[in-house]
């Protein structure tokens, strides 16, 4: 099982779901993302949150479109998003594919990078994409990510504070048992220069976020 969720971030940061079909098995609309997958054409399997941002008549269209809907009240604990990662991991899918939850507000945007790492910790694989990012989270290990044309440049970030004996193969610059604190530029804007390429580390966690430019 392989889940798309999408959020009500900006729309122009929404890339086109339609290519996603084939491989999502499930779409839950998050609040206004509810709108965001009536408006491109792809069916809601659950649309939940407060639905605070939404208008009447959409709210109605929403109510006619989809084959579930939970709504809560806008003062909780959880933000929508929470609220459709939850339902989604009862579920158990394989993947969880994450739209509309970056390019808003910061606050928003770092809280919700930080969900990658629950979902790591939930041995679920789960990716952020928007219109010029994928962005994704790795514990230690060999891992191989392949070449992507739509996003050419290739950035590790720490996502603790070090990050121990990291390898890159495959890339542009290449790396040999490095090690990556809080703050380094060393692993930014690397580019894959085969079909695919691979990353080891032994301790830490580490953001993959591949971009193109604006």
């Amino acid at each position: 099982m392989k889940i798309g969720i999408v959020a009500g971030g900006p729309r122009e940061e929404i890339p086109s779901l339609a290519s996603y079909q084939e491989e999502i098995d499930y779409w839950i609309g998050a609040d206004s993302g509810a709108v965001v997958l009536l408006e491109q054409g792809v069916p809601i399997d659950l649309a939940l949150g407060d639905f605070d941002s939404v208008s009447a008549k959409e709210y109605e269209e929403i109510k006619r479109s989809t084959h579930s809907i939970l709504e809560y009240p806008s003062e909780k604990d959880e933000t929508d998003l929470e609220l459709a990662l939850n339902e989604g991991l009862k579920l158990n899918p394989k993947k969880i594919y994450l739209f509309g939850v970056t390019a808003g507000r910061i606050d928003h945007e770092l809280i919700n990078m930080q969900q990658l790492y629950l979902l790591r910790l939930k041995q679920v694989e789960a990716v952020i994409i928007d219109a010029h990012h994928e962005i994704s989270l790795y514990k230690p290990g060999e891992h191989i990510v392949r070449a992507n044309n739509e996003y050419p440049y290739v950035s590790f970030i720490p996502f603790s504070p070090t990050v121990e004996n990291l390898s890159l193969q495959g890339f542009y610059y290449k790396l040999t048992k490095a090690t990556v604190q809080w703050g380094s530029t060393l692993c930014i804007s690397n580019q894959i220069i085969e079909d695919s390429a691979s990353f080891s580390f032994t301790d830490g966690i580490l953001l993959l976020i591949k971009s193109r430019d604006k």
